[in-house]
């Protein structure tokens, strides 16, 4: 009797657990699911013209000759056709032609925030797994580009504050460049 209601319960809560594993049905595009998670930036082309020409950003990296990352600003300059990063103090520091483009594409990664690693160093037990569990998103321009000057390929990496700004920059940026739009990023198609 012990092994049929031991049995029994088994099959039950393996049920309960199939019931809470089904695949979600695609929401469709007119329809507002309400989850913020979910939902993507789209840009329309007549809130094209509003986009702002200028980002807050802080540049990581990957340019040749530009080693310190600095926090600055990235503006499109439409008249000479570039993309150009500007320091902190408004000088420009580097350009790159649009024609250089090659992809351009968004990146996400999660990592410990700083009221995390304050929690964790706390000495009470279990502030290390607590601390651990504290997270921050952080939201990175990628962009690939081929350096005409030395006929090298490079990758920068710009840091945004928002995902919906970034969204917004790569969307205008792509656009302005004339780059193909695949899923979130952009391209630079190959004529052959």
């Amino acid at each position: 009797m012990k092994k049929f209601l031991g049995l029994l319960c088994l099959i039950h809560l393996a049920l309960a657990l199939n019931i809470f594993s089904q695949v979600r049905p695609v929401p469709k595009p007119g329809n507002a699911t309400g989850d913020s998670a979910e939902k993507s930036v789209e840009i329309k082309p007549a809130e094209f013209a509003n986009l702002p020409d200028s980002y807050e950003v802080k540049y990581q990296g990957g340019l040749f000759g530009f080693s310190k990352k600095q926090h600055g600003s990235i503006k499109f300059e439409d008249v000479n056709q570039r993309l150009v990063f500007y320091g902190r103090d408004g000088k420009e520091k580097f350009s790159i032609p649009y024609q250089a483009l090659l992809v351009i594409y968004p990146s996400h990664t999660k990592v410990q925030a700083g009221s995390g690693r304050a929690v964790g160093a706390v000495p009470v037990p279990g502030s290390s797994v607590l601390g651990s569990l504290i997270k921050k998103k952080k939201n990175y321009l990628i962009v690939q580009f081929k350096d005409p000057d030395v006929d090298a390929e490079g990758r920068i990496n710009f840091l945004l504050d928002t995902e919906e700004m970034l969204a917004s920059a790569i969307n205008s940026l792509g656009k302005r460049a004339a780059m193909k739009q695949r899923g979130d990023s952009f391209l630079r198609g190959k004529d052959y």
